[in-house]
């Protein structure tokens, strides 16, 4: 579901993945990078997303091996 999130909303997506600080950073640059780029920066946005979601997943399943 998170990863759906990302490709809509990608600094909401890293927030509810655990990283409130990359979130507001990426905010702050992601919201400029729409308006002005035409959403062409967005992709990068989205993998940045993606990979964050990806290690957190990493780290649970890290967690859970005896």
């Amino acid at each position: 579901m998170n990863y759906l999130l990302a490709l809509l909303l990608p600094p909401l997506s890293i927030l509810l993945a655990g990283r409130p600080i990359v979130a507001v950073v990426t905010f702050l640059i992601w919201v400029p990078s729409v308006l002005f780029s035409g959403g062409l920066g967005h992709p990068v946005f989205i993998a940045l997303a993606w990979i964050i979601i990806w290690e957190r997943n990493q780290d649970r399943r890290l967690r859970r091996r005896p």
